[in-house]
């Protein structure tokens, strides 16, 4: 019994991270982020030139990297998930129906 216990664990992890990864898949841009403000153009636009921006620090020799806001981070997140992982995850869901279905 104490050995099923780290298996079905793993399982609903397995399952929550896959239904989070839907919800940021399925996520329109145009009618649900844009409301908000979290467009992928407007993070682009703010951070176009950060690279060419950036300031020397003459103590180690090295450009400052200048700090990237959680919201950019986020924006980026989604656009990644929506445009990389749309094709896996209809083939993610298509298993995970087919187990559910036959092995219940």
């Amino acid at each position: 019994m104490l050995a099923l216990a780290p298996t079905k664990m793993f399982g609903k992890i397995l399952y929550v991270s896959l239904l989070l990864t839907n919800s940021m898949a399925v996520l329109s841009e145009d009618r649900f982020l844009a409301r908000i403000g979290w467009t992928s153009s407007s993070s682009q636009t703010t951070n176009s030139n950060a690279g060419f921006q950036q300031t020397y620090d003459p103590q180690t020799g090295y450009g400052v990297q200048q700090e990237v806001g959680i919201k950019t981070r986020l924006i980026d997140l989604i656009t990644a998930v929506r445009t990389l992982m749309r094709i896996p995850l209809i083939g993610l869901n298509i298993l995970i129906i087919i187990y559910k279905l036959t092995l219940g």
